[in-house]
């Protein structure tokens, strides 16, 4: 039996704040990001944020005009997803 994509946390919807990312999930969870981890939707227009897509029946989200992919488990697990910071 197949469980791997079924078991994923899959998101529902996004939005922004003005300094964070909110990923609602269809399992009734929201995840809250600062916008500081992905400088490029940091940095884009308002207009560029809105224009994202799920892809992969919504394990991940994708923005065209910013070349910009987030896995949903990137956003639980970011340890295993982002670049590591140093500690300076």
């Amino acid at each position: 039996m197949h469980t791997l994509v079924a078991d994923q946390p899959h998101a529902g919807r996004v939005e922004f704040l003005e300094d964070a990312l909110i990923v609602h999930l269809t399992d009734g969870r929201s995840i809250s990001v600062p916008l500081e981890w992905f400088p490029r939707l940091r940095d884009a227009s308002a207009e560029d944020r809105a224009s994202w897509r799920l892809i992969g029946r919504g394990i991940g989200i994708h923005w065209d005009r910013l070349d910009e992919d987030i896995s949903v488990r990137g956003l639980l697990v970011p340890e295993q997803a982002l670049p590591r910071r140093s500690s300076a």
